[in-house]
């Protein structure tokens, strides 16, 4: 299966390359969110030839009671965040729908590399990881921006 995920441009040589990342799941699967994370800091798919799996980060639980949101309550929702540097994002994308989520229905990954604006979603349904943002405009279309002068 083929992923229209961008990976960005750099080269071994950069300082970073850092792509955003949040993972959303319901409380049945917060164990495998832990395990992807740990893929993602140990296993992963480095983006530059020749850099070794693993190293690229790892998502952290942001909605926990130890984590003040704006608002009177806490989140009631399981989110994991992180910034991670040099990862593949096609390799990051095919693991999140290789994992044998409990339910797979309420899983959402979304990604927004460097250089980009808006999150990409994915989402598993049917049994297949699906896209839910629009392919365009995108960064690299001139209507993606606001006409100069506005």
């Amino acid at each position: 299966m083929i992923l229209a995920v961008r990976s960005g441009r750099g080269s071994e040589d950069a300082v970073s390359w850092v792509a955003n990342v949040m993972l959303s799941v319901g409380l049945e699967d917060r164990l495998n969110a832990e395990a992807f994370s740990d893929w993602l800091d140990n296993r992963c798919r480095c983006r530059e030839p020749g850099m070794g799996p693993g190293g690229c980060g790892s998502l952290r639980l942001i909605t926990g009671v130890d984590h003040q949101w704006g608002g009177h309550k806490n989140p009631e929702c399981q989110v994991f965040a992180g910034a991670l540097n040099h990862a593949d994002l096609t390799a990051v994308v095919e693991h999140f729908g290789s994992v044998a989520w409990r339910n797979p229905n309420a899983v959402q990954l979304f990604v927004m590399d460097q250089e980009e604006f808006f999150f990409r979603v994915w989402m598993i349904r049917e049994g297949a990881l699906r896209q839910y943002a629009p392919s365009s405009p995108n960064e690299e279309d001139d209507e993606f921006w606001p006409p100069v002068g506005s």
